[in-house]
């Protein structure tokens, strides 16, 4: 009888490690290719290049990069570091952020850091902050009394709903937030979104976004909008 009891103490443990859920602490490196389509009132019609890498640096720390180039000449960089941490139910996570657009059309740049705190679980996502960025005009004299233009603190906010499970092979989710992998927006001109990813095998994946800008939904003689539609692929290592 006590060998049966020694079995099942070394047995249980072992089956509890192998039915363990991975969690989002797991997630692979990965690289994504994505093309995309945009419209608004001011840069009219246009397309844009994106390229992402994921590196979980371990199951506590991740690290994102993304760049984008588009034929309106603008030109995007952004990095974030994500610590995070597993509680009994979902995950807390610190994210920062700093992210650079140069938009070579209107000769300006613009320099923005973030830090937002955030709660994901398998079907939602939410994360709240502040952001603060400086504005530069490329033609400003050093002899003028031009000076940068600072926007010292702005509101930062994303809810993301997932109609599955996030490790699931497919998945539709919907977005409201005020940031994105290229723009970071004033609070009041929210971006909506619907997406979509697909994975016909196990390194691979499918991916559809659609967003809509309604920058003048708060304005009752403003209707200036923006829509982008991208696709593409990820290749997880």
């Amino acid at each position: 009888m006590k060998k049966w009891f020694l079995l099942l103490a070394l047995v249980c443990p072992l089956t509890a490690m192998a039915v363990k859920q991975p969690g989002f602490g797991t997630r692979k490196y990965t690289v994504t290719g994505m093309l995309e389509y945009g419209y608004n009132t001011t840069w009219g019609h246009h397309g844009n290049f994106d390229v992402q890498a994921l590196m979980p640096i371990n199951p506590h720390f991740e690290m994102e990069a993304k760049c984008q180039l588009s034929t309106a000449n603008v030109y995007t960089g952004y990095v974030q570091l994500r610590p995070k941490f597993e509680l009994p139910v979902g995950e807390l996570f610190v994210e920062t952020g700093i992210m650079y657009r140069a938009v070579k059309r209107n000769r300006m740049g613009d320099f923005t850091a973030a830090l937002g705190v955030g709660y994901r679980m398998d079907h939602v996502s939410v994360t709240l902050g502040m952001f603060g960025r400086v504005m530069d005009n490329w033609d400003r004299s050093w002899y003028s009394n031009e000076t940068y233009v600072v926007e010292p603190f702005n509101l930062l906010y994303r809810i993301e709903v997932f109609c599955r499970p996030q490790d699931n092979p497919w998945n539709l989710t919907f977005s409201f937030s005020n940031i994105d992998d290229r723009q970071m927006e004033r609070m009041w001109q929210p971006i909506f979104g619907i997406g979509a990813w697909y994975d016909p095998a196990e390194h691979w994946r499918v991916l559809l976004d659609v967003q809509c800008k309604p920058t003048g939904m708060f304005h009752l003689d403003a209707t200036f909008y923006s829509a982008t539609v991208r696709a593409g692929f990820s290749y997880r290592f």
